[in-house]
C-alpha cells in the first residue's frame, strides 16, 4: 500500500485516508472518570473542570445510562466523603459514596464496567495518600492494610476492577492477597504503576478536595525527569499481580507509555488527566483551537504511543464525535 501511495499523498481522498489509517481511537478504549457525592438528587459543577460534575448516586446512575447508550464501556469512580479523619475511615465504609454507587450501578447497568480508585487522599483530613505518623511522614507499610480494606469493600459492593492510585510500595501485592482471601480471585487490578508528581493534577484536587494540607506527594510519586525509574515501578506492579498497568499523566509522558507497551505483555492504560483536559477546554473557550480536532489529535497520540485504554474526561464528547463519523 505504501508503494502505491508513494508520491501521491495530495490525491488521497477522505475515504482512502480512513482506509489506510494506522492508529484509531474507538469508544471501546474509553474510561470516564466520575466523582461521587453522598446524598441524593443533585450534581455539583466543578469550576476548574468545565462540563464535569460531582454526582450523587441516583443522578450518577442516570448519567451512566446515557454513557452506556453512547457505547462507553467503563467508568472510574472517585468518592467524596461526608467526613474526613486521619485514617480515611470513610474510604472503606459499607455505606460510603463509592460503595453505594457500585451497588446501584451493577443493579441498573450490569454490563457497565465499574472501576474504583483506591486511595486515601480524598478521605484523610491531612490530604495524603496514606497513614501519616506524628512526625508527618507517610507510613508505607501501615498504609497497605488500609488500602487492602478499601479494595475489599469496593469488591464487596460490586466493583469490576480495582485501581490503586496511592503509589505505596507493595500495595498491588497487598491488595491482591486481600482480594484473594476474600474470595475475589477474579477481580482484576488496574495499577497506577507509573504515576508522576505532576503539575497537571490541580483541577482534580479541587474536584476531590484532596490537596495535601502540608508538604507534597513528591516523596511517593515519580520525579518527572526519571524514565528508568518508571520501568522499575511498572515491573514491580506487574510482578505483584497487576492485570493492567497505567501511566499518569498521558500527554507529557508518551515516551513512558511507549516504553510500557514495548516491555510488558499486559494492557496499558493512560490517564489523560484533569489539567490536560482543562487546558484544552480553556483554549477552546477562547477560540484558540478547535476542540474536537485538538482532543482527537491528543487521543490519537496517546493510542499511537501504545495505550490500549484511555481514561479521559472528554469520553462522552469523544463517543458522540465517533458515532457521527
Amino acid at each position: 500500500m505504501s508503494d502505491f501511495f508513494r508520491g501521491r499523498r495530495l490525491r488521497r481522498s477522505a475515504t482512502i485516508r480512513r482506509m489506510v489509517r494506522e492508529t484509531r481511537v474507538s469508544v471501546d478504549a474509553l474510561i470516564y472518570p466520575m466523582f461521587v457525592l453522598p446524598g441524593s438528587g443533585g450534581k455539583e459543577p466543578i469550576g476548574s473542570l468545565p462540563g464535569q460534575y460531582r454526582w450523587t448516586v441516583d443522578v450518577l446512575v442516570e448519567e451512566c445510562r446515557r454513557l452506556a447508550d453512547l457505547g462507553i464501556p467503563a467508568v472510574l469512580l472517585f468518592g467524596i466523603p461526608e467526613e474526613k479523619d486521619a485514617r480515611g475511615s470513610e474510604a472503606s465504609a459499607a455505606g460510603g459514596a463509592v460503595q453505594r454507587a457500585c451497588a446501584a450501578l451493577k443493579r441498573a447497568l450490569p454490563e457497565l464496567c465499574v472501576i474504583t480508585d483506591v486511595c486515601l487522599c480524598e478521605y484523610t483530613s491531612h490530604g495524603h495518600c496514606g497513614i501519616v505518623s506524628p512526625d508527618g511522614e507517610v507510613c508505607n507499610d501501615l498504609t497497605l492494610h488500609r488500602l487492602a480494606e478499601v479494595a475489599v469493600s469496593h469488591a464487596q459492593a460490586g466493583a469490576d476492577i480495582i485501581a490503586p492510585s496511592d503509589m505505596m510500595d507493595g500495595r498491588v501485592g497487598a491488595i491482591r492477597d486481600a482480594l484473594d482471601a476474600a474470595d475475589f480471585l477474579n477481580t482484576p487490578i488496574m495499577s497506577y504503576a507509573a504515576k508522576y508528581a505532576s503539575a497537571f493534577y490541580g483541577p482534580f484536587r479541587e474536584a476531590a478536595g484532596s490537596a495535601p494540607q502540608f508538604g507534597d506527594r513528591r516523596g511517593y510519586q515519580l520525579d518527572p525527569p526519571n524514565r528508568r525509574e518508571a520501568l522499575r515501578e511498572l515491573a514491580a506492579d506487574a510482578d505483584e499481580g497487576a492485570d493492567i498497568l497505567m501511566v499518569k499523566p498521558a500527554l507529557a509522558y508518551l515516551d513512558i507509555i511507549a516504553d510500557a507497551r514495548a516491555e510488558f505483555d499486559v494492557p496499558i492504560a493512560a490517564y489523560h488527566v484533569s489539567g490536560e483536559y482543562s487546558m484544552l477546554m480553556a483554549a477552546a473557550e477562547r477560540g484558540w483551537l478547535e476542540l474536537e480536532r485538538a482532543v482527537m489529535e491528543v487521543l490519537v497520540a496517546i493510542k499511537r504511543a501504545g495505550a490500549d485504554l484511555i481514561l479521559t474526561y472528554h469520553a462522552p464528547d469523544v463517543a458522540a464525535w465517533l458515532a457521527r463519523r
